[in-house]
């Protein structure tokens, strides 16, 4: 079962720009950032909130690293904007199931790893009302030792 909105992927060509404008406009802080290599992105996570569910609420920036990643050709048919929506859910693996078995093309055979050790997969945009949609498994929370 979906439980919240995980993230908005926003496609940026200047990382630390759009970074800066988050948060001298928002006042929002970069609560992680990393390097995809194998999606070809830099990118940032601006945490917005806390969720019931235990999770939270991103924004997340994407920069492309090479021109021939999905963002990068993205970034260059579209411009900088919003490139995808991502759903928060227990179990990527089921949701993705039920989902596919619904009619809707999952991107990837098996969730991957994303964004600080999440399980993610995509659903095809032409199959959700032209929205490239992300499924998102967040990694366990490790306990603090007593």
């Amino acid at each position: 079962m979906l439980t919240r909105i995980d993230h908005i992927g926003i496609a940026c060509f200047d990382l630390d720009k759009t970074v800066e404008f988050y948060r001298a406009t928002y006042g929002f802080e970069v609560f992680h950032s990393e390097v995809n290599e194998e999606q070809g992105v830099r990118e940032a996570m601006l945490k917005i909130n806390e969720t019931s569910d235990g999770g939270a609420s991103y924004l997340q920036l994407l920069e492309p690293t090479r021109e021939d990643s999905a963002v990068g050709k993205w970034l260059a048919k579209n411009g900088e904007g919003v490139h995808h929506i991502a759903f928060g859910t227990a179990d990527v693996d089921a949701d993705s199931a039920d989902i596919r078995g619904k009619g809707v093309r999952v991107l990837y055979d098996e969730p991957r790893i994303g964004s600080m050790g999440s399980r993610i997969t995509f659903l095809h945009p032409k199959d959700c009302h032209g929205v490239l949609t992300e499924l998102v498994t967040s990694a366990p929370v490790e306990s603090p030792e007593h």
